[in-house]
């Protein structure tokens, strides 16, 4: 044992540049071998000194690299132009590549007005696009790697329109939808909450007129127009208003509302509208109560509701839009209208948008409704001219106000002035418009003194 530690010491000077566990090795036997320790210690020293030396010439900053040359391709294959990298497979130059592109993707053919073997280069590459187009084949570029391309970008495109996008309510349009929903389903019960009942009156068969249908429909669109004045009072700002601008908003507005209300009650399966006490009518007692030529009108309308699956909310925003809009005939103050009508449009788009997060076309399409009522509206007031012919005695006062607005008068006047100038062409053309304003201002003074609108405001 003692012979092999001799050896140990007596060892070359790179020994002790062994692991740790031969350093502690060393150490044991040192205390056996007085004259070991010397040189265990020097040893010890010169590494601790070669260690700090090393240390002191890493913390030296080197000088900082070179740039990278940069990358140099090899000319275009087609063209040898300037090459921009390697598209399709090849090295290639934005001219060349976007060439290819589209003439995969758009399935282009070309011809040859030569003999199909036209020098192509930088100048002449535009001058013939079929050479063109196989020296791209036989240069190497590929028809997979475009078709591929385009279809990485359909489903980046296709991803990013299927992201929701976050659409919150701020406080105070949190308030408004409130507000109005509240007074939607306080004035309009929806179809769950009634009791439905029927009647035999006419269902089979249509008729011109059945009296008693239209009695009972009269009664409830009376209620409706007074729940509909109600409803109005209670949208923010429209009874600050001026009374009159109120009343020509309502005159407006009030068959669009109504119209709107009937046909969230529409039940397909059964071809059925219900109104506001429960009373179901099918589409032929509709045509026989009152509505005529309207009815296929009306439950046409009702079909494109459908897949909108508008809430109370959202029917309820639809009314105040409907309601409160500054281009109605003769306002006071269009503008101040139209402020009010601004904060209903914005919690409309919000909340659609936040009720389908991926459905952002359903906001303009619940828009587009507001057009199709006006159009019923219309309609429905040329259907009063001569649903007065039809009935018994005279219509009731609030219906009548109610579908023969300024607005819709005032066209069909218009229409009819047209029809008689048309019919006499040797009429002279001041007794026509003489004729025309007389006609007018009759309507007018006929729906003038808007009493009930005005008590009720």
């Amino acid at each position: 044992m003692f012979d092999c530690m001799e050896a140990l010491g007596v060892g070359s000077r790179p020994l002790f540049d062994m692991s740790t566990q031969g350093s502690c090795m060393l150490r044991k036997a040192s205390s056996f071998f007085s004259g070991l320790e010397p040189f265990w210690t020097n040893s010890t020293s010169l590494q601790s000194v070669e260690t700090q030396s090393t240390s002191s010439e890493e913390m030296v900053p080197s000088s900082p690299s070179p740039p990278p040359p940069p990358r140099v391709y090899k000319p275009c294959f087609v063209c040898q132009d300037k090459s921009s990298g390697y598209h399709y497979g090849v090295s290639s130059c934005e001219g060349c590549k976007g060439f290819f592109r589209r003439s995969i993707q758009k399935n282009m053919v070309y011809t040859c007005h030569r003999d199909k073997n036209c020098q192509i280069n930088k100048v002449t590459r535009n001058r013939c696009q079929y050479c063109r187009l196989q020296k791209c084949f036989e240069v190497g570029m590929s028809k997979e790697a475009v078709r591929n391309d385009r279809n990485k970008k359909k489903k980046d495109v296709k991803e990013e329109v299927v992201l929701p996008e976050s659409y919150e309510l701020t406080g105070e349009l949190e308030e408004l939808v409130n507000k109005v929903s509240k007074a939607h389903r306080e004035t309009c019960p929806s179809l769950c909450q009634l009791g439905k009942y029927t009647t035999n009156s006419s269902a089979d068969h249509r008729v011109q007129l059945d009296l008693g249908l239209w009695d009972k429909f009269s009664e409830l669109s009376t209620k409706c127009i007074i729940k509909i004045v109600e409803f109005a009072k209670r949208l923010p700002g429209f009874t600050s208003l001026t009374i009159a601008d109120q009343i020509t908003l309502l005159k407006s507005a009030c068959l669009d509302i109504l119209m709107l209300r009937i046909c969230t009650r529409y039940t397909p399966e059964q071809d059925t509208m219900t109104f506001s006490d429960g009373l179901t009518l099918n589409r032929t007692q509709m045509h026989n109560a009152g509505f005529g030529p309207l009815t296929d009108l009306v439950f046409a309308f009702a079909g494109q509701l459908l897949p909108l699956e508008m809430d109370d909310t959202e029917t309820g925003l639809l009314s105040a839009i409907c309601l409160i809009c500054g281009d109605r005939m003769d306002l006071e103050e269009p503008q101040r209208v139209d402020q009010l009508q601004e904060p209903l449009l914005e919690a409309l788009k919000i909340y659609a948008r936040r009720r389908r997060p991926n459905k952002p076309h359903m906001f303009p399409r619940m828009l587009m409704k507001v057009t199709d009522l006006r159009g019923i509206s219309t309609k429905g007031a040329e259907r009063a001219i001569t649903l007065k012919m039809e009935i018994p005695g005279p219509m009731p006062p609030l219906i009548r106000e109610m579908l023969e607005n300024p607005e819709v008068v005032f066209f069909v006047c218009l229409f009819f002035c047209f029809v008689i100038l048309f019919s006499f062409p040797h009429m002279n053309l001041f007794f026509f418009v003489r004729i025309h304003f007389i006609f007018y201002f009759l309507c007018i003074w006929q729906l003038f003194p808007c009493v009930f609108y005005a008590s009720q405001l």
